[in-house]
């Protein structure tokens, strides 16, 4: 079967295309006929999902596709049922998925529209929801909002209740945004930003953050959480892996700092997360009140040119490719 992997190379990750063996489905996995796959910058990093020095690695950790083949033991699904879900090599014709991270595609979703909701829509419910306890009225401060992560977090806290504030340095991914009920936008690149939401929010801070940019902007993001604030880092994009923190902001101001990786997560912790996230986001996703955006579509010949299109920080939303 056709497909693309990535490896490392001098600092960065390069794609490749290669022809292998169609995989067959273990016990309790499920071979899909992959129609869609939604690309994230995380896998594109050296040091994320690829090594420094390590083994080429199948490209993709998301799709939509149907079912081809049933692994023993699975019983939830049958040939030709459309399904969604975390996978890995999900730039391929076909690819395996565990029958726990499975979810039956809603009718109302587009190929491409399901294949870019399983990992951004899961990380935001582990940040707003099951970590991050987001309640109606809060605010919500997400750093590089226009990100498929960040667009994600704005809808489903809107959805929630809550009130948003996001920071781009791009007024007008901000200004598309407020047509998305952003309710203040920041236009900058740098950590100079937490006068601007304390003003936002009357002097109090907000109470959740996420944190798509990295240790560039930590410093920033903890001046801005209100008392009993949360703190989620999610990723790391400017490079910056160590920060300085202000100890007497996290003991005065009684902050809960937490991470959200599924790197070092057992199958079944990952299982809880699907779980939760088909209780509390996806009724949502079905009933049309969250619409995933989607910047753009590459065919499955353009899969490098998709990669570039990410890396040179144009999308809002998703980017996803169409087998």
């Amino acid at each position: 079967m056709k497909s693309y992997w990535l490896k490392p190379d001098s600092g960065k990750t390069a794609i490749e295309f290669r022809d292998v063996p169609t995989p067959e489905p273990g016990p309790g996995q499920i071979l899909l006929k992959m129609h869609a796959a939604g690309m994230n910058r995380g896998e594109l990093i050296v040091g994320h999902a690829v090594k420094a020095g390590g083994a080429a690695k199948a490209a993709g950790g998301e799709g939509a596709g149907e079912v081809a083949k049933l692994g023993q033991g699975v019983t939830a699904f049958k040939a030709g049922d459309r399904v969604m879900g975390r996978c890995s090599g999900a730039f391929a014709e076909y690819s395996l998925i565990d029958a726990r991270e499975a979810l039956a595609m809603p009718k109302n979703l587009s190929w491409e529209e399901a294949a870019c909701v399983p990992l951004a829509f899961m990380v935001v419910h582990d940040m707003l929801i099951a970590q991050g306890k987001l309640k109606a009225g809060e605010w919500l401060l997400v750093t590089g909002i226009s990100s498929g992560v960040g667009v994600s977090a704005l809808q489903t806290a809107k959805a929630l209740g809550a009130k948003v504030i996001g920071t781009s340095g791009s007024q007008e991914k901000l200004d598309k945004l407020k047509g998305m009920g952003l309710d203040v936008g920041i236009r900058t690149r740098a950590g100079d930003f937490a006068d601007a939401v304390m003003k936002a929010t009357g002097g109090k801070g907000a109470n959740l953050v996420v944190n798509n940019v990295g240790g560039s902007v930590f410093p920033e993001t903890i001046r801005a959480l209100a008392h009993e604030g949360r703190h989620a880092t999610i990723g790391y994009v400017d490079g910056v892996l160590k920060s300085e923190i202000d100890i007497e902001a996290l003991h005065t101001k009684r902050l809960t700092l937490f991470g959200v990786s599924n790197r070092l997560r057992t199958p079944e912790q990952r299982a809880v997360t699907v779980r939760g996230f088909a209780a509390d986001v996806l009724p949502l996703i079905a009933a049309g009140k969250i619409k995933p955006l989607v910047d753009r579509v590459f065919p499955f010949s353009e899969v490098p040119a998709a990669k570039d299109y990410m890396e040179s920080n144009a999308q809002v939303g998703k980017i996803a490719v169409r087998m």
